[in-house]
């Protein structure tokens, strides 16, 4: 093997949609530097990001009933959905941004307007949907939605999940037309195919080996050329690990005490995916539940409309299951490798913390097919085993760690950026919402890692980002004006859809 070292500005790890948001923002506000990215696989976008290994949701609130919460007095709690929605709105403003500036074309590739909804059933739950949606409608993000409890009009909106559904059933729905379905890997692809024409330098199957602190500061990353069978050395001012699950391995290779009392269980996902076409036509919408009793957020089950590939496809999950591997494509040893001397007992901790998760792990990874499929009846009565498929979709590190509120061992369920105290090396732990809130993670990367050009970049921040630094949940003519030019520059817009 034959060494070779090389100086540059920034080292991008992973070729996600997170290091692709990361780097797209950086040639826009600092357009001479050099910029270096190494990914272990052959192409862009093909682990989380993959549209295969999520879910495709734009995460915006409008249907994920994990992010609203009855309080005790019965009142809804919908800060969090305020909170995600506004995030979402971040990254549809710079989106539009690299469409109406050329630097991605055809937004229709990766992204489609496609009905949000909740459905609940029970007497209770249909109590507690009203009361959720009578507090949202109050808020300016969350304005037109449209509740339901009358089965003829919910045979309109959702007619596979109303077929052959008893009459006496309580149920009930809301639905937001503005929701969308979002490719993230067909997404993740044009940013880098973009990032290549503005000569930032693209290394596929390349896997960083391993990361150290050099003397005057930078990092050092040792790189394998996996096809040339070479190690290469790398030197960067500022690295992004932006590898997924395996970013908490580089993050504990690099030594900085952020990132100690910090551990990761894995968590995969399986879906049902319908391929019965005609069956697959029936649907248009993302519909999702509620969670059972005692289960984590991201089992809140949901059926799904989504765009792959140009064609129309019918999933529904997930369902959990587990592997020790930290990547899809990772090691069997991840899990084990992680255990350090400073998380052992966080990690320990968490395991006594979290048997309800561990039972409902194991209760998941039992199911056969038909128990699977006994679940999706409850959205599908008539649903034909013959007529869908179980895939493996991505895999998830939810992130532990100790906190004030929490405690020792505390499992978070968000998205995390880790970065040293001096702001050259910046990590992304974590699950969902993720790639939906690409932009706003981002800039909190740059808020963090380079205070003191965040200043200077505010105006280009804001001419990308509109409502950046501002409530849009607060400002409702901002939202509405940056709903609409976001919705025409995207192709949302029902006109504009007709015209494809």
């Amino acid at each position: 093997m034959s060494n070779s070292q090389n100086k540059t500005d920034v080292i991008l790890i992973g070729a996600g949609v997170m290091s692709a948001t990361l780097g797209s923002l950086l040639k826009e506000l600092a357009p001479e530097w050099e910029i270096k990215v190494f990914e272990k696989l052959a192409d862009a976008g093909e682990e989380s990001s993959n549209e295969w290994n999520n879910a495709g949701t734009g995460h915006a609130a409008l249907c994920e009933l994990n992010y609203t919460s009855e309080k005790s007095d019965g009142s809804i709690d919908i800060s969090k959905a305020i909170n995600v929605n506004e995030q979402f709105q971040l990254s549809r403003q710079f989106w539009s941004y690299l469409v109406k500036n050329n630097l991605i074309s055809n937004p229709q590739d990766f992204i489609m307007p496609l009905p949000h909804m909740s459905m609940v059933q029970g007497e209770k739950n249909v109590e507690f949907l009203k009361k959720r949606h009578e507090t949202m409608t109050k808020n300016p993000l969350f304005q037109g939605m449209e509740f339901s409890d009358d089965p003829e009009t919910l045979k309109k909106w959702i007619p596979l999940i109303m077929q052959d559904r008893p009459a006496n059933e309580a149920i009930a729905a809301t639905k937001m037309d503005i929701g969308t379905d979002v490719n993230f890997g067909a997404l993740t692809r044009m940013i880098f195919d973009n990032l290549k024409t503005q000569n930032v330098d693209i290394n596929y199957k390349h896997s960083v080996e391993g990361i150290k602190r050099t003397k005057d500061g930078s990092w050092e990353l040792k790189v394998h050329d996996i096809d040339g069978c070479k190690m290469e050395y790398h030197k960067a001012k500022f690295v992004f690990l932006g590898a997924g699950g395996g970013s908490l391995e580089l993050l504990q290779k690099t030594g900085i005490p952020e990132g100690k009392h910090i551990g990761g269980f894995p968590i995969s996902g399986l879906f049902l995916v319908c391929k019965n076409q005609e069956v697959a036509e029936q649907h248009h919408a993302k519909v999702y539940g509620k969670a059972k009793v005692g289960a984590p957020p991201m089992s809140v089950p949901h059926l799904d409309t989504r765009y792959i590939d140009n064609k129309k496809s019918l999933l529904f999950g997930p369902f959990a299951g587990f592997s020790p591997k930290f990547l899809k494509t990772g090691s069997n040893m991840d899990l084990i490798a992680s255990v350090k001397p400073h998380n052992i007992t966080t990690l320990l901790a968490a395991g006594v913390k979290e048997m309800g998760l561990t039972k409902y792990l194991i209760q998941q990874l039992l199911l056969s097919k038909e128990q699977r499929m006994e679940e999706l009846r409850e959205f599908i009565p008539n649903a034909k085993s013959e007529d869908w498929d179980i895939v493996v979709a991505g895999q998830r590190v939810q992130v532990i760690k100790d906190t004030e509120a929490g405690g020792k061992g505390t499992l978070q369920f968000g998205t995390e950026v880790v970065s040293a105290a001096d702001g050259s090396i910046a990590a992304l732990l974590g699950a969902s919402p993720g790639a939906s809130t690409a932009v706003h993670v981002m800039l909190e990367v740059l808020n963090k890692c380079f205070p003191q050009q965040i200043k200077e970049w505010e105006p280009k921040i804001k001419e990308m980002i509109p409502s950046y630094g501002v409530s849009l949940a607060n400002n409702p003519e901002l939202f509405q004006e940056i709903h609409n030019s976001t919705a025409q520059a995207l192709r949302l817009s029902e006109d504009l859809q007709d015209n494809n």
